[in-house]
Formats: structure tokens, C-alpha cells, sequence
């Protein structure tokens, strides 16, 4: 029952995970305010990016399960 659920939430905690990362890590790094900005813009950018791909993924993941299970309701059903 766990293996359902665990590609929704590994992929959360990860995107999660990598953003809490990424936020410390420009936090303690040696650069100038406006440059540090720069680089979070950038990487926020990327950081969307990535979350889009995951969420579109997925998506696909779920759709695909839904279609197996009612697949299977209706091998049930006859």
C-alpha cells in the first residue's frame, strides 16, 4: 500500500528538500547582496522549472494508474 504513494511524495520532499537547500546555501555564501540576488532569481527560475516537470510527470503517473484501475473495476465487474 505504501509503493502508491511514494512517488508523489518523494518527488515533494525532494522538490522541497532542494529549494530549503538552495535557500541556505545563498544564505551563508560570501557574495555581495545584489549579486546573491541575481543568482536566487536565476536559480528560482530553475527551481520552477524543474517543479513543472515533476508535477507533469506526475500527472502522467496518475493518469496511467487511474486508467489500470479501471481496467481492472471492470475485469471485476464481468
Amino acid at each position: 500500500m505504501a509503493d502508491k504513494n511514494s512517488g508523489a511524495g518523494f518527488a515533494t520532499g525532494f522538490v522541497l528538500g532542494a529549494v530549503i537547500g538552495l535557500a541556505i546555501g545563498f544564505l551563508y555564501a560570501p557574495r555581495p547582496g545584489e549579486e546573491t540576488r541575481k543568482v536566487l532569481k536565476s536559480e528560482a527560475g530553475k527551481v520552477r522549472e524543474k517543479t513543472a516537470e515533476v508535477v507533469g510527470k506526475l500527472k502522467e503517473t496518475a493518469a496511467e494508474a487511474t486508467k489500470k484501475a479501471q481496467a481492472k473495476l471492470e475485469e471485476a465487474e464481468e
